[in-house]
């Protein structure tokens, strides 16, 4: 089967500018993610090490590591008042739906299982 060459050149400019827009939008995010974050190299003792990926490895889903060490810090500070508690998202109803559920059944009325 013969593919014509204004095919070819269209999957090739698709491929090309795929890839480009994959490098900016890489780029534009890795700027984003340094420009407000900061980066910090450590070195665990080998108990710790062990201790960590163990924990990892026992979950359904395991978190990586930056995960389990954000998540430590955070508690870590928050215990000693370095750090405020964060409040649990909550949505209300404002009372205009004619309903009183509308923020905790959401998926089952948008699913129409609920009406």
């Amino acid at each position: 089967m013969k593919v014509s060459k204004v095919a070819r050149a269209l999957v090739m400019l698709f491929a090309v500018s795929s890839v480009f827009a994959t490098v900016i939008c890489t780029n534009f995010t890795n700027w984003c993610y340094t420009l407000s974050m900061k980066r910090a190299t450590m070195t665990l003792p080998d108990d710790l090490a062990e201790a960590v990926d163990s924990y990892r490895q026992s979950q359904e889903a395991p978190p990586s590591l930056t995960t389990v060490v954000q998540t430590a810090l955070r508690e870590y500070l928050r215990q000693r008042g370095f750090l405020a508690s964060r409040r649990p998202f909550k949505i209300t109803p404002v009372g205009r739906s004619g309903r009183s559920d509308i923020s905790r059944e959401h998926d089952a009325y948008l699913a129409g299982t609920k009406k």
